[in-house]
C-alpha cells in the first residue's frame, strides 16, 4: 500500500493489496484478497468484496458494491469465484457487479467502461472495452457485451443474451435475443437500424459503413431463415469489420437473433444505396 492515500475510517483488510497512489475514502470497505491497481480511487462507502481484482485508474463512486454473491437461490455461498475488472473504468453511485456462480468462475469487465448510477452487472457476465451502461440498467447472468456498445437507461437484458460490438440499445428496451454488431435496438428485441453515429465515432469511414449496410440488407432479407443467413456470412473473409458480423452469427446463440420489422429491411436497403449521403 505504498504511497496510498487512505482515510482513517476506511476498513481495509490486511490481506488486501493496494497499488501505488490508491485513494480510499471515508467508510469504504475493502475485504480480504481484493486487489486494487495503481491510481484507483475508491470513494466513500464503496464496498469491494473478496474475489475482486481491479486494474489501474478505476473510479469507484459512493455506494458501489463490487464482488457480492450472485442473486441465485441455488448458489453455494462457500463457492470461490471472482470479478476481474480492467483499467480506466468508472462505476457510479450504487452500481453493482456480482461474482460468478461456478467454482473458479469469473465475471469479467474490460477497459474504459462507464457504468452509471444503479446499473447492475450480474454473475458470469463478460463485458468488453469502452462499454457504456446507463442508469438503472440491468444485465442478467451470463450476458455478453461487445466493445463500444452503448446501453441506454432502464434497459433489461435477459440471461445468456449477447450484445455485439458497437450496438446501441435504446432507453427502456428489453433485449431477450442476440443483437448483432452495429445494430440499434428498440422495444422488445427489435432492430431499428444501424448505429451509424457510433460507427462514425469509432472511425469507420463511408465505404466501410456502406459495406456493413449492404451486408445487413442481405442478412435481413433472409427474413429470419437462419440457414440462409449462414450462407451469406460464410462468404465473408477475415480481416475487417464484416468479419465481426460473420463471427457473431457463427457463434453459439442461446437466445436466437433479433430482426427488424419487414418495413425496416427495405428502408435499410434504400439507405445502403444512398452512398452519396454518407
Amino acid at each position: 500500500m505504498s504511497d496510498s492515500r487512505i482515510h482513517p475510517t476506511a476498513l481495509i483488510d490486511k490481506n488486501a493489496r493496494l497499488g501505488n497512489d490508491v485513494t480510499v475514502g471515508p467508510y469504504a470497505i475493502i475485504e480480504p484478497g481484493v486487489e486494487v491497481g495503481a491510481n484507483s480511487i475508491i470513494m466513500a462507502r464503496a464496498h469491494l468484496m473478496t474475489g475482486v481484482k481491479l486494474g489501474r485508474n478505476n473510479e469507484i463512486h459512493p455506494g458501489a458494491v463490487l464482488g457480492n454473491t450472485p442473486q441465485d437461490k441455488a448458489f453455494d455461498h462457500h463457492t470461490v469465484s471472482f470479478v476481474e475488472i480492467g483499467n480506466n473504468n468508472i462505476f457510479r453511485e450504487n452500481a453493482t457487479v456480482h461474482r460468478a456462480t461456478t467454482p473458479g468462475g469469473t465475471t469479467t469487465i474490460g477497459h474504459g467502461g462507464f457504468f452509471m448510477g444503479n446499473s447492475h452487472i450480474a454473475h458470469d457476465a463478460i463485458i468488453g472495452d469502452d462499454v457504456i451502461v446507463c442508469n438503472n440498467t440491468v444485465l442478467a447472468g451470463y450476458v455478453q457485451v461487445g466493445n463500444q456498445a452503448f446501453i441506454s437507461g432502464n434497459v433489461v437484458v435477459h440471461q445468456f443474451t449477447r450484445i455485439g460490438d458497437l450496438c446501441m440499445l435504446g432507453g427502456g428496451c428489453g433485449a431477450g435475443q442476440d443483437a448483432p454488431p452495429f445494430s440499434t435496438v428498440i422495444g422488445r428485441s427489435q432492430i431499428r437500424g444501424l448505429n451509424v453515429v457510433g460507427m462514425r465515432r469509432a472511425g469507420l469511414n463511408g465505404p466501410k459503413r456502406l459495406a456493413i449496410k449492404k451486408l445487413y440488407a442481405r442478412i435481413f432479407a433472409c427474413r429470419g431463415k437462419f440457414e440462409d443467413v449462414l450462407s451469406v456470412v460464410n462468404e465473408i473473409p477475415d480481416g475487417d469489420e464484416l468479419a465481426l458480423i460473420r463471427n457473431f452469427y457463427q457463434a453459439e446463440s442461446r437466445r436466437g437473433f433479433m430482426w427488424p420489422p419487414i418495413s425496416e429491411v427495405d428502408k435499410l436497403d434504400d439507405r445502403a444505396r444512398s452512398q452519396g449521403k454518407r
